[in-house]
């Protein structure tokens, strides 16, 4: 399943996405079990049975439910994280500075849930920094509860995957060893468009990522470039933390292309940021100077 929230005459929803040879469409979820909850977060919190009647409800609806995705709002598919946890140098060439090519230990971070938004919001550049940046990456979403999760069980807790734009302030990042501030200015975390479903992808470390900006391509790579895999990502930030339905790890960024790395150019009022991730789908969003909202 493509899973979505939406907004559709100033009510939210969620929904599946559905592709007909009569074009794009987003099942209506509430409209087939009005008993579901109305938000995606609050579905995964209600357990894998409510999940499943999700499923049941997006094979059987029938047309009455389905409404054109033209006509209505997507909005973040995980609104209200309680968990973003980020990872640093995960991908093969994407080093920090002076450092071995494979870490020992993964490199992990927090950002703020004040930064989620959803496609085609906006991204707002802070007056304050003027070095606001992309990072192109793919994110898990948990499904099910868990502590001291074994690797080889990792996945079962996984919900599902979508696509993250940890959006950056380079100028802020540098200046202490501790990222959290130049990661979380208000609308540096874009998400979405949909949660797939992990039965919707057999291998979420064989997946061709692209991120363009203007429609000019500023980093390409497939996850199996990663350093550090989901399994193992899963398990070791359980050791520490519960992982909860509904939190986000953020598996890193690749490096940019070298073209895109040699023109050091900043995002800027005006520009789009298109993120493609084979099998999630296309994540967009403009770029607008604080306040021209």
């Amino acid at each position: 399943m493509r899973l979505v929230n939406f907004r559709h005459h100033n009510q939210a929803h969620i929904g599946a996405q559905v592709v007909t040879q009569d074009g794009r469409f987003i099942l209506d979820l509430n409209h087939a079990l009005p008993d579901l909850p109305s938000d995606l977060g609050a579905l995964l919190e209600a357990g894998a049975s409510a999940l499943e009647r999700a499923r049941e409800a997006s094979t059987q609806a029938d047309e009455t439910a389905l409404i054109p995705e033209s006509s209505v709002t997507l909005l973040p598919p995980i609104r209200r994280p309680g968990k973003i946890i980020c990872m640093g140098y995960n991908y093969r060439g994407h080093t920090a500075a002076g450092s071995a090519d494979v870490p020992a230990y993964p490199n992990m971070f927090c950002k703020t849930a004040n930064t989620i938004i959803g496609p085609q919001q906006l991204i707002i550049l802070p007056h304050v920094s003027q070095q606001v940046d992309y990072e192109a990456e793919l994110a898990v979403i948990i499904g099910t509860r868990g502590q001291a999760i074994p690797e080889s069980d990792a996945l079962q807790h996984v919900a599902g995957y979508s696509i993250f734009n940890d959006v950056s302030a380079r100028d802020y990042q540098s200046r202490s060893s501790q990222w959290l501030l130049g990661k979380s200015f208000d609308t540096f975390g874009p998400l979405g468009p949909a949660l797939v479903t992990i039965d919707e992808v057999p291998d979420p470390h064989d997946l061709d990522l692209e991120l363009t900006v203007n429609g000019v391509p500023g980093q390409r790579a497939n996850t199996r470039d990663m350093i550090f895999r989901i399994p193992f990502l899963l398990a070791y930030l359980s050791q520490v933390m519960t992982l909860d339905p509904g939190d986000i790890i953020a598996t890193g960024t690749p490096s940019k292309l070298p073209e895109a790395a040699q023109l050091q150019r900043f995002l800027q009022s005006g520009d789009v940021v298109s993120i493609t991730i084979e099998k999630l789908g296309t994540l967009t969003n403009p770029l607008v100077e604080s306040g021209r909202r």
